[in-house]
């Protein structure tokens, strides 16, 4: 139970941050460095699903 609890927080975070990073894509411009970071953020974020899912 706990691990789908984490699952789906997990999923939740990787929304919103993919939200957040769509935005400031386009007001910014895909290469701006608030855009590149939030995408490794996002990347962090859906490797630790993969690994939890695993």
């Amino acid at each position: 139970m706990n691990k789908l609890l984490n699952e789906k927080m997990l999923l939740a975070q990787i929304g919103i941050k993919r939200k957040i990073m769509y935005r400031r894509a386009k007001t910014f411009g895909f290469t701006d460095p608030r855009v590149v970071e939030c995408s490794q953020e996002l990347d962090v974020l859906i490797n630790k699903y993969h690994k939890k899912v695993a």
